[in-house]
């Protein structure tokens, strides 16, 4: 792990502020490379005088909604014809598709935000906003949001505890605990007011 780590951060360190961003776009294009790999070095670097954290933070966070693009025009350009041809193959039917273009049509902003936080999913969120189209600008602007959390919880993460591998595994694992929690009680509350929303539209038809 500590040459792995190491490794990173002279890859970092040579590349500059670029490598950030390059490295951000991959993590979150559809060859994902895990963001804490990128941005928890890059923190540590920052705590040693040789980078500055807010612009660690701001490419970290532009290099993301960067690769969120990349996958969005993937999905735009060839999502669409690979599901209406392919989509059987593995039960994704048209039918399918029209219900995940309402959902994000919807709920695309609260997705899309809330799915930057989510391990994993974070890499993938971007496919179905573009499959359903979603308003770019809304897109992008809810990328950045959630990815720039992410990264900025990253950066501090590697500015404070860069050099002590245990608290740094210990905090990471107690802050993507706290932020699945957070999403949990945010899609609870969500849920809740567009129930209610619904519900008052509904009222004032009749």
């Amino acid at each position: 792990m500590h040459v792995i780590i190491d490794w990173i951060v002279q890859t970092v360190g040579a590349l500059g502020y670029f490598g950030i961003f390059v490295m951000m776009a991959i993590e979150s294009s559809i060859f994902p490379l895990p963001s804490e790999v990128v941005m928890i070095p890059a923190g540590y670097l920052c705590a040693k005088g040789e980078m500055e954290l807010w612009i660690v933070i701001a490419l970290g966070t532009l290099g993301s909604i960067a690769g969120a693009l990349l996958n969005y025009y993937l999905a735009v350009k060839l999502g669409r014809k690979l599901i209406l041809k392919y989509g059987h193959y593995v039960f994704f039917t048209p039918e399918t598709l029209e219900k995940v273009e309402v959902f994000f049509k919807t709920h695309g902003s609260f997705s899309t935000f809330t799915g930057r936080l989510i391990p994993v999913i974070r890499h993938y969120i971007s496919l179905p906003a573009g499959l359903a189209r979603m308003n770019l600008g809304i897109f992008c602007f809810y990328t950045g949001f959630g990815a720039g959390i992410w990264v900025s919880i990253l950066t501090f993460l590697g500015y404070f505890f860069g050099q002590n591998e245990a608290l740094l595994n210990e905090h990471l694992h107690t802050i993507t605990i706290a932020v699945i929690a957070f999403i949990v009680v945010a899609g609870v509350i969500y849920i809740w007011l567009h129930k209610k929303k619904e519900h008052k539209r509904k009222s004032k038809k009749f």
